[in-house]
């Protein structure tokens, strides 16, 4: 236990915590494999997953002044771009046909993008890196940024351990 909270302070907000209840995510297993997801999306094809998220932030904004959507999900699986990634249009094709490229964090993204909020990319997904992503960005005048938070393993495993193996083996 970390202790930011005190278990008095804890206690004080736990009902308002308890009842928050997180929406129904996008989530597929095939992009990381050692998660379940329990709250899930239920849709025909993943243009059925997109126009949901696009439905639910068109609610959130109903009733805050200002949006941003950060991705601070699970890094997935490493996709190589193809040609669905490389337009809008193909990207909106892809949707009834695509399995396997067009990940969650894309589908969060394009439905970020198309609603005119700000994405930022918290992990190492190809996600804001992808043509259709800059594409969307510069049409909606909507700013994406990120690439990864550089923070825990991912920041252990890039910046400390390289740095550490070249001050101490040369």
């Amino acid at each position: 236990m970390a202790r930011v909270l005190d278990r008095d302070q804890l206690e004080t907000i736990r009902p308002f915590l308890e009842g928050i209840r997180p929406m129904p995510a996008v989530f597929d297993q095939h992009y990381v494999k050692r998660l379940n997801g329990t709250n899930v999306k239920k849709g025909k094809n993943k243009r059925d997953l997109a126009e949901q998220l696009r439905a639910d932030i068109q609610a959130y904004k109903k009733v805050t002044a200002r949006q941003v959507m950060i991705w601070c999900g699970s890094t997935e699986i490493f996709l190589t771009p193809t040609a669905v990634h490389q337009s809008l249009a193909a990207f909106e094709e892809g949707f009834g046909r695509e399995r396997h490229h067009i990940a969650p964090s894309m589908i969060y993204a394009y439905a970020s993008l198309q609603e005119g909020v700000p994405f930022a990319m918290g992990a190492p997904n190809l996600t804001v890196d992808l043509p259709v992503m800059q594409e969307l960005s510069r049409q909606n005048n909507t700013p994406i940024t990120g690439k990864d938070f550089k923070t825990g393993q991912t920041f252990m495993k890039t910046v400390l351990a390289p740095a550490c193996r070249r001050a101490c083996w040369g």
